[in-house]
């Protein structure tokens, strides 16, 4: 087919406005996108001129702060790292045993457990564990059952689990118990020496006896250590002080004879059950020292269970409490007599039965008169009479120094906590009021301890010096060797061993032929005083009907060395007196005393047909 002409010419037509037309859009195009090439430059620049704002305001900013860390807090930091890394340790010692002068333990660290329970771990059921529980625990199993009903988890079951014990809850092999370990102080011997060792409290700190007085003693001083820990919080033992948890081996040995303080304590029960004492003491005392070999006073409390005790049994009411020593000072005053030369041994007295003095009217105990005696007789019966005499012929102020030479109103420098002063009148008062050297000269108007009393007859018994009472010989070690001993202040010379001498010869006769007889032991020489005073009211005067009975005594007479005294407060009976219920108990004790120490007899002994 033909194309015609006038399509031919058509395209041809059309064809170059086609052309012209593209041309013309090219140009346009090319006008119109001309200008716009510098706007994609100044958004790229301002971008770039941000970021760069930003990196540099981030750098400046990380400068400023590895500045404040680095130099700023950098101490501060490295300090705080350190203590993340590493941990303050301080080991665990045990106290120092305690030990008596033969080395028997009377107080030591032991390992104990507190038992827990978990119920909801119970492999088995609550009354199969309670069955085979309960008799190691001293539990009764219905009660555990009751127990583990109640709670699930948590359970303390006893805080202090003997280690053998322990290992009887081990064997049981059973689900839902644990234990952990920690130490306990254990007291061997239970209450024997309660009244010197005392005792620790939970937070292992000595309330009484020398675990409270020789604290820094026991406690082993420890240094607190830093170690290193790693990353996952574990110590690295290879940083560790070498010798850090080295322990020494030292311990604390007393004065105290466990077998002199058994038969004491045995010897005290006995006549305070018979006699329905209120309470009672012995105390003996070695005078060439002053260490004392037993102290014991009752009722007591085992330390072991100090928290079922009375809170008034942890002061030794022998350091601790005052009373009036009655006759037993009588001997003191004789010393200070003799000592001033207004008195002689063989001078006598006329004991009428009764002596005015002031408004007052002082008389014997037994409401009787001695006659003519010399003053071995007046210590013999006791005479209240034949001593206000003798004190007469010396003059309250002297009389009053010598008082005070003595100690009284002073406490007792020892090593026993609590102790007290006495109580003596002021000087002004004892002076101008006649009634007080009356009443002193036996015993009474005055109040010291039993301790301080025992302190001032070891005196009479060592030569006339004034020693430290004391319980602690000091620091031991496993050889028996020395390390520490207490630092006692040198005796006083108080009287001349002239003077003491004569003194306890005539406490001799008290026993040989006075109210001292029951403490007599065949082949030994023995000095005794008896006393039964009336006890103070703490409203002022005496309490109607109560006493404190009392027996002194020192052995051998022949070279006295050891003091023994008894005391017991508030005796029941018409027949309560130093004699009868004090007396027989020093006996005892003396007699107990004689073999330990291996005192030879001072004459032959008579064998009975």
């Amino acid at each position: 087919m033909q194309k015609s002409p006038s399509r031919l010419k058509l395209r041809k037509f059309q064809k170059p406005e086609f052309t012209r037309h593209k041309r013309v859009t090219q140009k346009v195009a090319v006008k119109t996108t001309a200008p716009n090439t510098q706007e994609p430059l100044t958004t790229t620049k301002t971008r770039l001129l941000t970021v760069w704002g930003i990196l540099m305001t981030a750098g400046l900013g990380l400068a400023i702060n590895v500045y404040n860390l680095q130099i700023l807090q950098g101490a501060k930091l490295t300090e705080r790292a350190r203590n993340q890394q590493m941990v303050s340790l301080r080991p665990y010692m045990p106290r120092r045993l305690v030990v008596d002068r033969n080395d028997n333990v009377l107080a030591v660290d032991r390992p104990v457990y507190t038992l827990y329970a978990h119920p909801k771990l119970f492999k088995k059921t609550n009354e199969e564990i309670s069955d085979r529980l309960a008799p190691i625990i001293d539990r009764d199993p219905a009660d555990l059952v009751k127990i583990f009903q109640g709670q699930k988890s948590g359970i303390t079951l006893t805080s202090s689990l003997p280690e053998e014990l322990a290992e009887r809850v081990r064997k049981l092999s059973l689900d839902g118990l644990e234990m952990i370990p920690k130490y306990s102080r254990y007291y061997p011997q239970d209450d024997l020496v309660a009244d010197v060792v005392g005792y620790v409290d939970v937070d292992r700190r000595g309330q009484a006896g020398v675990e409270r007085s020789q604290e820094k003693w026991l406690e082993r001083s420890v240094k607190t250590v830093r170690l290193s820990r790693a990353g996952n919080g574990a110590l690295m033992p290879d940083y560790a002080p070498e010798g850090f948890l080295n322990s020494d081996d030292l311990r604390m040995q007393l004065t105290i004879d466990s077998r002199l303080q058994r038969a004491t304590r045995t010897a005290l029960k006995e006549q305070l059950e018979k006699f329905g004492g209120k309470r009672g003491a012995v105390i003996v005392m070695d005078a060439m020292d002053g260490s004392i070999l037993a102290l014991a006073s009752q009722p007591t409390y085992n330390p072991n269970e100090y928290s079922k005790a009375d809170l008034s049994l942890f002061k030794n009411w022998t350091v601790a409490d005052l009373y009036e020593p009655g006759s037993t000072f009588k001997p003191l005053n004789v010393a200070i007599a003799l000592e001033n030369g207004v008195i002689k041994a063989d001078d006598v007295f006329n004991d009428s039965g009764a002596i005015r003095i002031g408004s007052h009217t002082i008389r014997n105990a037994q409401r009787n008169g001695y006659g003519r005696i010399n003053i071995a007789q007046i210590l013999q019966n006791s005479s209240n009479i034949g001593m206000v005499q003798m004190i007469q012929r010396l003059k309250p102020s002297i009389y009053y120094n010598w008082l005070e030479r003595l100690g009284l109103g002073q406490p007792v420098d020892t090593d026993l906590p609590f102790a007290v002063s006495g109580t003596l009148k002021s000087q002004e008062k004892f002076i101008h009021s006649p009634i007080e050297p009356a009443t002193t000269s036996f015993g009474q108007g005055f109040s010291l301890t039993p301790l301080q009393l025992v302190q001032m007859q070891g005196a009479l018994a060592n030569g006339g010096k004034l020693v430290t009472p004391h319980v602690v010989r000091g620091l031991i070690d496993t050889k028996g060797q020395i390390h520490y001993t207490p630092n006692h202040p040198a005796p006083r010379q108080i009287f001349s061993a002239a003077t003491t001498q004569k003194v306890v010869e005539m406490m001799e006769t008290v026993v040989t032929e006075g109210t001292g007889k029951v403490a007599q032991i065949p082949g030994y020489r023995i000095a005794g005083k008896t006393g039964t005073a009336q006890k103070a009211s703490p409203n002022g005067g005496y309490i109607v009907g109560a006493r404190i009975t009392s027996f002194v005594a020192i052995l051998p007479v022949e070279s006295p060395r050891y003091v023994i005294l008894a005391l017991v407060d508030e005796p029941k009976g018409a027949n309560a007196y130093g004699s009868t219920v004090a007396a027989p108990i020093v006996k005892s004790v003396m007699e107990a005393l004689i073999p330990i120490e291996r005192l030879a007899p001072s004459q032959p002994i008579e064998e009975k047909p």
